[in-house]
Parts: structure tokens; C-alpha cells; sequence
């Protein structure tokens, strides 16, 4: 069974999550959509003057052991940075 895992954070630890994936999931692969636009449950961002934060969306497909890797590794940094707005969401998907 495969899973979506979709990461949205703040630009400013995508380096940092991106480093950890890749070293606890070396074969990992996913896709990066660098400038999204928002409002969370903290702040907007949406890279003006007065809003002048981005986010970004980390999105890829796996089987569930590295679906749940990933989850243990945004709660590692999601603690490291707890005012950064780190979101991530697991869906199952479906079998045809």
C-alpha cells in the first residue's frame, strides 16, 4: 500500500528537513514546490511586505515503514523549531 506524505513549512528549515529525509530515506524521492502561498494556523505567508514569509510543499509517494520514518523525523524537527509552522499529512492511498 502506498501513502502521500505532504510537508509544508516554512523556507526557512526546508534545508534542515530536506537533509534529514534524505539521510534516514536515502532512496527517497519526492517532488518540491518552493513558493506556496497561505494561511496557517499561526500567520500568512504570502511573500509581500507585509506578509513577506513563504512556505514550501515536500510531496512523495512510499510504502508505509517510510511514511512513518518521515513522520518521526518532522516531529524531531518540528521540537528543534516549534514557532516554524511545520505541517505534515499522511493519506493512505487506494489499491485498484
Amino acid at each position: 500500500m502506498m501513502y502521500r506524505v505532504e510537508i509544508i513549512s516554512n523556507q526557512s528549515v526546508q534545508d534542515d528537513i530536506i537533509e534529514l529525509l534524505e539521510q534516514e530515506i536515502p532512496d527517497l524521492q519526492y517532488t518540491i514546490l518552493p513558493d506556496v502561498q497561505g494561511r496557517g494556523g499561526n500567520a500568512k505567508k504570502l511573500g509581500d511586505t507585509v506578509w513577506p514569509e513563504m512556505n514550501f510543499l515536500l510531496f512523495a509517494y512510499v510504502e508505509e515503514p517510510e511514511a512513518r520514518k518521515m513522520n518521526s523525523i518532522i516531529e524531531a524537527v518540528k521540537n528543534k523549531f516549534p514557532s516554524e509552522g511545520i505541517s505534515i499529512f499522511i493519506a493512505q492511498g487506494v489499491e485498484f
